[in-house]
């Protein structure tokens, strides 16, 4: 099965970390990024801009970041292929953004076979 990893972040958390920070954190991540792929289990991977840079439509109408109300925000993403469920909690658990994020842990599946999926 395939996983996706996603990294909720606290908004303005990367504001409060130094550049040097701010790059051990990304070198962390893509460290750990090479190590699912030499595992031949990364399908993707990719950081995300913050929500300054976010463009929303909703209902047909545009809406620019930021935005005030939100609380958190996707920080970016490891697409697990091959994998079973525990082996992508694994991973998750291995994950270094696990330190200062939430990671969620998320199967791959149709919109319409709904919720109810163990």
């Amino acid at each position: 099965m395939s996983y996706l990893l996603l990294i909720h972040e606290p908004v303005g958390q990367r504001a409060t970390r130094t550049e040097a920070e701010g790059r051990e954190a990304y070198a962390r991540m893509q460290r750990f990024g090479e190590a699912i792929a030499a595992e031949g289990q990364l399908a993707a991977v990719e950081s995300l801009a913050g929500l300054e840079q976010s463009v929303r439509i909703e209902h047909g109408v545009q809406h620019d970041g930021p935005f005030t109300e939100a609380k958190e925000m996707v920080g970016g993403f490891f697409l697990l292929k091959n994998v079973s469920r525990e082996q992508a909690l694994a991973w998750a658990r291995r994950c270094p953004a696990a330190e200062w994020a939430t990671v969620e842990v998320r199967a791959l599946a149709p919109c319409f076979e709904g919720s109810n999926r163990g």
